[in-house]
């Protein structure tokens, strides 16, 4: 299936310290900010210690001729404007690793906020957060192993989703004892590790495995999911788009980063939810990804062949150019002509060819650009990307499949 879509990178940054996470801001008035997470494990002590660090960036739509993205903040620093400051802390058992954190508030529901959590003895954790702090709810063992994630359910808050090291993902009804899961699905064959409530669509769900396979569920019946998805090198991370209801963002670990467009499969047809677009600019583990919430522009993107590599931008007849910014650790990506001429990111560069191709070389416009964030592990790394499509052809593909 051809789709018109692009992905291209915009900026990476070297996070120092391993990558495991990145989340855009859903505030209206703050999407621009993005937060970054680190873990590293020091060794060299008689006893292994864990360390770690938050980033807190600022995106900035115009900066064409300079990295768009800016550092405010890291926690071991003092910087200026935008911060990030602890609240409140809690401690969810001795020897516990927190392993996910969920917010009540996918749907942008600000009433009852609560936080459910995961950790390392395989408990779940139902946190409310008031105005004196975080207070804990409700605790309970839930896995037999680590429980990888856990996450709400974003249309009715009183139900919560959790997934294991024991292969097993598991309903829970916070109304009643958790004592007793409301469901136990054994149909992933390796661990559990990610989980989403999708926010535009009510019942359905995204669960990823180390198996390999991306399943949709509808909440109503977890005993056959609608959609089995092979997407290859063990789902770490799934993340609907936060208004598209079709559109889900899986980091696959050892196979890069995939977009899948789920119509087929929520509209009750039963098939696999074709891969619309991947980045592969990654050298390492893809494990956090993340769509920012800022509302899509209309672009003209620089669509290619579709016999080719959409990741080619050389054979667009551009050249990537890596440029390195020092002491912040950032690397600026941009793309320049045969004369090393600067290419500013909304003009096309013409492709020799695409020469005898106008239905290519058009205007379209009815395309869009996402901007999204991911993080790679062993090499922390950053990457901030867009990815252009024609949500109009996807929709004819789709009907006409």
């Amino acid at each position: 299936m051809a789709w018109k879509s692009r992905t291209r990178n915009l900026q990476v940054f070297d996070t120092e310290l391993t990558a495991d996470t990145v989340e855009w801001c859903p505030i209206s008035s703050s999407n621009n900010i993005l937060v970054c997470g680190t873990y590293e494990l020091e060794k060299g002590n008689a006893t292994p210690s864990r360390i770690g660090r938050l980033y807190l960036f600022e995106y900035r739509q115009e900066a064409s001729m300079s990295p768009p993205l800016s550092e405010l903040q890291r926690m071991d620093t003092a910087e200026v404007g935008c911060r990030l400051q602890p609240l409140s802390s809690l401690e969810v058992g001795a020897e516990q690793l927190v392993l996910s954190l969920d917010w009540s508030t996918g749907r942008m529901d600000c009433a009852d906020v609560r936080v459910v959590c995961s950790d390392s003895a395989g408990c779940i954790s139902v946190l409310s957060l008031a105005e004196g702090g975080l207070k804990s709810l409700s605790q309970w063992k839930a896995h037999n192993f680590e429980a990888w994630i856990s996450a709400f359910s974003y249309w009715d808050t009183q139900l919560v989703y959790s997934g294991g090291d024991d292969c097993k993902l598991k309903g829970w009804d916070l109304r009643i004892s958790p004592s007793c899961p409301t469901f136990t699905s054994k149909r992933h064959m390796m661990g559990v590790c990610s989980i989403h409530s999708n926010p535009n669509r009510e019942h359905i769900l995204a669960t990823g495995s180390y198996d390999e396979h991306v399943l949709l569920w509808d909440g109503r019946n977890m005993q056959q999911p609608l959609s089995e998805n092979p997407v290859g090198g063990g789902i770490w991370r799934l993340k609907w788009h936060p208004t598209h209801q079709y559109l889900l963002l899986a980091a696959c670990m050892h196979k890069d980063f995939h977009i899948l467009h789920c119509q087929p499969a929520l509209e009750g047809s039963g098939g696999a939810c074709p891969v619309v677009a991947s980045y592969k600019l990654h050298n390492s583990l893809a494990y956090g990804g993340d769509w920012c919430h800022m509302s899509p522009e209309s672009q003209v993107p620089v669509f290619l062949p579709y016999d080719e590599p959409e990741e080619s931008l050389t054979q667009n007849g551009g050249h990537l150019t890596i440029q390195y910014e020092l002491p912040t650790a950032s690397v600026y990506t941009s793309l320049e002509d045969d004369v090393r001429r600067h290419t500013p990111e909304r003009i096309a560069v013409p492709s020799p060819k695409c020469s005898e191709c106008p239905a290519l070389n058009s205007v379209d416009l009815h395309s869009v650009s996402y901007l999204l964030a991911s993080c790679s592990f062993y090499d922390h790394m950053l990457h901030v990307w867009h990815w252009d499509w024609d949500p109009d052809e996807c929709q004819q593909e789709s009907e006409q499949s």
